[in-house]
């Protein structure tokens, strides 16, 4: 049981933190709980495409990247895309870019949660379920606000908006392979534990990091919107549904 409520509570804490960061026009609860839900349910799809294909990572290094890439990186963010894009995107709550943000966030950390708990259930290793705490789940966190930002730009954009949502869906997919690519080659056959423990540091951290000042320049933009709009009262354009 332990391992469940350790498995869960990452998720949750960053579900907690970012529906604080929505500071002038909260998010009805019932969006919030169905887009979590969603996520929850978007790991089937990509469990199923990622079995299906794990044949791509022969142990070679190009193996691991086209796996890192294009199968792992595009299954899990293309189906959290779809959870944001075909429910929480036309709420009429969705009324700001940051919303975007918001939401994508919260059906990540759907997805998240399950897989952590997925995770903390099958090796019931601390030291897993710890490093997946502060490193693997804030970062399905960071591709969300990456992915969401451009989402919630897409929203209220004229012209462009399914270029702009698109823009938003390679680059969570670009950000997760590059992490998953560098965890991946930590874990190739033949990598001793230093060199191992060089990689996981040097690259999956890395990306990591730059994510994370991404999404603070990207959280603060939202913000300064939201701060016209609901206190300053600067009506957006009208939204693309």
């Amino acid at each position: 049981m332990e391992y469940i409520a350790l498995g869960a509570a990452p998720g949750l804490a960053i579900c907690l933190f970012i529906f604080y960061r929505d500071l002038y026009n909260k998010e009805p609860a019932l969006n919030l709980i169905i887009s979590f839900i969603l996520g929850c349910l978007a790991i089937l799809p990509a469990i199923f495409f990622e079995n299906a294909l794990s044949h791509v990572n022969d142990g070679t290094t190009s193996g691991i990247a086209l796996f890192a890439y294009l199968v792992v990186g595009f299954s899990e963010e293309f189906s959290k895309f779809l959870g944001l894009r075909l429910y929480s995107y036309n709420q009429k709550a969705f009324n700001e870019p940051l919303d975007g943000i918001i939401y994508a966030v919260i059906v990540s950390m759907g997805f998240a949660t399950v897989e952590n708990i997925m995770y903390a259930i099958k090796f019931h290793d601390m030291k897993i379920v710890f490093m997946r705490m502060f490193l693997s789940v804030p970062a399905h966190a960071t591709f969300g606000i990456i992915m969401g930002y451009f989402v919630g730009k897409a929203k209220f954009e004229s012209k462009g908006s399914f270029g702009m949502a698109l823009t938003g869906l390679i680059a969570a997919i670009f950000f997760h392979g590059t992490f998953d690519f560098f965890l991946f080659v930590s874990q190739k056959p033949g990598t001793d534990e230093n060199s191992g423990n060089a990689m996981l540091a040097i690259g999956a951290i890395v990306s990591f990091i730059i994510s994370l000042i991404l999404c603070r320049k990207m959280i603060l933009a939202d913000q300064r919107i939201s701060k016209r709009m609901f206190k300053d009262h600067t009506p957006p354009p009208p939204p693309n549904v």
